[in-house]
């Protein structure tokens, strides 16, 4: 094994963000020697320091692994910085605590070989997995990391067992097509997330999880984290946030309305009248803008590149247009307008006196929700056109052979900016 080898000539990199790790830091180093060697390939070991000022980058340094300095505090940039400072193809990560076994990677050197770009180490028992008595609280192991990585399969369709392991690895390569932006905790899901998103060959390894051997309290924050991730993958995930409680809404209010437009209904002892009427009204209300929130995110999603583009989504756009969407919305307006109109005539039938609560309010029921639904169907259409406006301006217009299309004033500058060519397997600074 030949630690720190000429940049380009590294097989993997293991990798350990580090804070303030001195108790524990040198017993990884000595693991993940034993590990690369055990594997059988070329490697380094990579320090991604996030400020240590207890000698943790004096230890490193002294057993031979390589240090990089991230000035950018938080979990995801101290990533962040050791990734892009990494030389190996592959890059093997995990927490410089002493909870992960480094000398035990064999299994996720394996599954790289086999063509994987993303290789994710499963704790729970449900993917095979060992968790020491001890070693994660009893809140995360039987309430937080179960549940959140039940919702993120769900969300996902991804096979992964253990959303939150510390301990994964994955190809340089794999890694640019992650696309990844936050720089939080969140960056362990958004690994998860776009790899699957983005179609990345994904599988697991079962790992065994230590008590870390630090005696101070971990960084890990569980509720507040759990939120992050929680948060997290509901914004990546518009059909689950938006789409489904919106359309489930719409679909339930709708149903009950129309089943009352003939009037009053009566179940056994119960009768289903204008009070219904009205709730039924605000259900459908209520769902059609959620569900109307949930296109604005879909489109911006798409258009920002946070989420892939979708065919089914795509083939519904090319039916639904703005014109289309006017049309609709205005007939849903002079439909309520004429059923507001008839009630003002019933009102007028008896010189604007006292008229039969439960009978007129019904008419004005209907009508103002016809009324508000094709006012939102309006001013929805020309929200989702402006959004749509980003997506489509990114697709460069047919140009005549030989004509090149003068760039923006503001981008040539990046235009002229020659761009540096990488060898293979190693990621931009």
């Amino acid at each position: 094994m030949a630690l720190n080898p000429p940049e380009n000539s590294v097989d993997l990199t293991i990798l350990m963000p580090c804070l303030n790790e001195a108790e524990t830091l040198a017993r990884c180093i000595g693991k993940a020697k034993k590990g690369l060697e055990a594997s059988g390939v070329t490697g380094e070991i990579l320090i991604a320091d996030n400020g240590s000022t207890d000698g943790s980058i004096e230890i490193a340094e002294s057993l031979g692994a390589r240090v990089e300095r991230v000035r950018e505090k938080g979990y995801g940039n101290a990533l962040r910085g050791g990734i892009l400072a990494a030389r190996g193809r592959w890059i093997l990560m995990g927490d410089s605590d002493d909870s992960y076994d480094f000398s035990s990677i064999r299994g996720f050197v394996e599954k790289l070989e086999e063509g994987n770009e993303l290789v994710m180490g499963c704790r729970l028992p449900s993917g095979g997995g060992t968790i020491i008595p001890g070693a994660m609280p009893w809140k995360n192991r039987w309430i937080g990391n179960p549940s959140l990585s039940t919702l993120g399969r769900l969300f996902f369709q991804t096979p992964i067992h253990d959303f939150h392991c510390g301990m994964r690895a994955f190809s340089a390569e794999g890694y640019r097509r992650m696309k990844l932006k936050t720089t939080g905790m969140e960056f362990a899901s958004e690994m998860v997330v776009n790899s699957t998103l983005n179609g990345l060959k994904v599988a697991e390894v079962p790992i065994t999880l230590h008590p870390d051997g630090r005696s101070r309290p971990p960084h890990l924050k569980p509720w507040r984290d759990g939120w992050r991730h929680l948060r997290f993958m509901l914004l990546y995930s518009p059909d689950w946030l938006f789409m489904l409680p919106g359309l489930s809404l719409l679909a339930a209010g709708m149903s009950l309305f129309l089943m009352l437009l003939v009037g009053p209904i009566s179940i056994d002892r119960v009768t289903l009248s204008t009070g219904t009427l009205a709730v039924a009204g605000m259900m459908t209300l209520l769902g059609y803008q959620i569900l109307a929130q949930g296109f604005y995110a879909k489109v911006f999603a798409v258009a920002e590149g946070l989420l892939p583009s979708q065919p089914r989504f795509n083939r519904l756009f090319k039916v639904w247009n703005l014109e289309r969407g006017i049309v609709l919305g205005l007939a849903l307006c002079a439909a309520g307008v004429s059923v507001i109109g008839w009630a003002v005539w019933h009102w007028a039938r008896t010189n604007f006196g006292t008229l039969d609560p439960q009978e007129n309010l019904g008419r004005l029921i209907i009508g103002t929700t016809l009324l508000v639904l094709g006012t939102q169907t309006v001013f929805s259409s020309f929200h989702l056109s402006l959004l749509g406006l980003k997506t489509t301006s990114r697709t460069p217009p047919d140009l005549t052979l030989g004509q090149v299309e003068p760039a923006p004033k503001d981008t040539l500058a990046a235009v002229a900016k020659p761009r540096a060519v990488l060898p293979k397997g190693q990621l931009p600074a």
